[in-house]
Formats: structure tokens, sequence, C-alpha cells
């Protein structure tokens, strides 16, 4: 049985976590040096993105009814959505017709388990 308000809080903490990420892990290529120059900061943060991880992970498998695929598959779209979104307006790479079908494969993975009904 779906929890919807878990889901929801579910979906919340990976958002978080997936933007946080972005930064993190690419902040090295923005115009601004600071990303560089603190890569022990940078690095150190990611204790706090394991925590929006797990959370993100403790809420969407309790929304899904405590199946932990569903939740997977919900983590890894939520990341190639906020992905698309970052490297499209911070680095100007569109969105070519392969990432598009790619996104549009990671949304369809997200409603196959969440809208697909089993036992």
């Amino acid at each position: 049985m779906i929890k919807s308000i878990d889901l929801f809080y579910g979906v919340l903490f990976f958002i978080g976590a997936h933007a946080l990420s972005f930064f993190q892990l690419n902040g090295q290529f923005l115009k601004t040096d600071w990303f560089r120059k603190n890569e022990w900061i940078v690095a150190g943060a990611g204790i706090v993105l394991s925590f929006f991880y797990m959370w993100g992970t403790k809420y969407a498998v309790s929304g899904m009814g405590n199946l932990l695929w569903p939740a997977r598959f919900i983590g890894f779209g939520t990341g190639m959505v906020i992905y698309s979104i970052g490297v499209s307006y911070f680095f100007n790479e569109g969105i070519t017709i392969k990432t598009f079908v790619s996104l549009v494969l990671s949304l369809i993975l997200i409603c196959v388990q969440v809208l697909w009904k089993t036992n």
C-alpha cells in the first residue's frame, strides 16, 4: 500500500541529496574557485549528504509499502532529472535527443514503480 506522505518526503530528501551532490561533484568545474580551494569541506559535506540519501531511502521504502526496488528507481530517476537540470543550467549543455530519451525512460521507471499495482 502506497503511503503518499512518506513517498513525498522520500522524493523531497532525494531531490535535496541529488542537488547537493551535483554541486559537491561538479562545483570544481564552475567559474568560482571556492570548490577547488575547499576540497576538504566539499568532501566533508558527504557526511550530511549520506543522511539525505538514507532518509530518502527510508521514506521512499515506507511510502512504497516497504519495497526496496521502487525506492531505488525513484532515487535513480530523481537523480537523473536533477542532474540534467544542473548540467543544462550551469554548464549550458543542452539536452540532446539521446539525453531526452534517457530522461523519459527515467520518468517511465518512476511511473512503473509508483503506479503499477502488485500483490
